[in-house]
């Protein structure tokens, strides 16, 4: 796999490396022994997928509070999305800045989410599934999240109207 840092601290960009031939080709898109070289959290709890129908859904911010932050690796297995990441570790030098990628099965890249992120993202094709391996299992009682048009994040969005749950409108404004 071909790592790249991400311009937030401890997040990365990670893009397969095919070995092809004329059957088409074979990459790893894990691998246990690399993420833990790296210092990143390496254990998968649990894997979920995400299926959207229409182009413009946008999903987050999410994030899972302390005992339960959790580390996700995204990857986008049909259509195309625009991930999003917002650091919110207090201590850290990008505090509140936020990151964006597009992610596509055609580009097959996916995006390491340390704990500590809030994420989200929105579809940029009809028909976009997106793909978790996520550290923790998922606990209710600390789920939390940012509302996605916060003025203090100030992400650009690339569709104006998303389409939105009322869960994730109804997020109040962050707090430093």
């Amino acid at each position: 796999m071909k790592w790249t840092s991400a311009p937030l601290g401890a997040a990365y960009v990670l893009e397969p490396e095919p070995i092809a031939d004329e059957r088409g080709f074979f990459a790893r898109t894990w691998c246990a022994e690399e993420f833990a070289s790296r210092g990143l959290n390496a254990q998968v709890s649990q894997c979920s997928v995400s299926f959207n129908t229409r182009k413009g859904t946008l999903r987050g911010m999410h994030y899972q509070a302390e005992p339960y932050a959790e580390a996700k690796l995204v990857r986008c297995i049909a259509g195309a999305i625009f991930d999003v990441i917002v650091d919110l570790r207090r201590a850290s030098p990008t505090y509140c800045q936020w990151f964006a990628i597009e992610l596509s099965s055609a580009n097959r890249k996916s995006l390491y989410v340390p704990e500590g992120f809030a994420h989200g993202f929105m579809t940029l094709q009809d028909n976009s599934e997106v793909a978790y391996q996520i550290s923790q299992s998922y606990r209710p009682e600390c789920a939390r999240g940012i509302r996605w048009n916060d003025p203090l994040f100030a992400i650009k969005w690339p569709i104006r109207d998303p389409i939105v749950s009322a869960r994730d409108r109804a997020f109040a404004d962050f707090t430093r």
